[in-house]
């Protein structure tokens, strides 16, 4: 039997809201493998949500949502033992404060706790092209640990609609998170 995980998920302000929205629909069906959720979104990812998929449908999940500078959320302490933290779409300006260590908002706090801890931190980046900047940004952040895997789709398993599509990068993030799932995989 699996340990339940505990699961901090950051929504960004980038554009790829459906990749949020396909992660915690996904959560929503492993909660058999999960203990706690903690979900924290910038003002521009409810924004940038609003407009790129037309609802607020965030609102609805059932997990526990945090203020963006609310540094009493348990997450904020590696004490509280989350085991993953999953930021998507993660902003360029996202990785740039994760990856100097500027803890400055939830996000970057519970990125750093997660860091610190040597857990596992996943960050879905969303821009194209990539500035030096950003390539350095996510070098730093891999050196510490993090695993940056863009939100670059696959199409090999035909994908009919793009929460589908985006599904493709959400089922990898899910394996990397260490989660049990039916997906489609290579050759089977």
């Amino acid at each position: 039997m699996l340990r339940k995980k505990k699961i901090v998920v950051a929504i960004t302000g980038a554009s790829g809201s459906v990749y949020a929205k396909v992660l915690l629909d996904k959560l929503q069906l492993l909660q058999d493998q999960i203990e706690e959720v903690g979900i924290v979104m910038s003002d521009n990812a409810k924004d940038v949500w609003q407009f790129e998929l037309n609802n607020q449908s965030f609102a609805d999940y059932d997990f526990k949502f945090y203020q963006k500078n609310d540094f009493m959320a348990p997450f904020a302490s590696g004490s509280a033992k989350f085991d993953t933290m999953i930021v998507v779409p993660c902003s360029m300006g996202t990785l740039a404060r994760i990856a100097q260590g500027v803890s400055s908002d939830l996000t970057t706090r519970a990125a750093d706790v997660i860091l610190k801890e040597r857990r596992k931190l996943i960050l879905v980046t969303r821009e194209t092209p990539l500035s030096l900047i950003h390539i350095q940004n996510m070098q730093l952040a891999t050196q510490a640990g993090a695993i940056v895997c863009p939100a670059s789709p696959s199409f090999y398993s035909l994908p009919q609609s793009f929460e589908e599509l985006a599904a493709t990068v959400i089922d990898r993030v899910l394996d990397m998170a260490g989660f049990e799932q039916q997906t489609f995989r290579w050759g089977e």
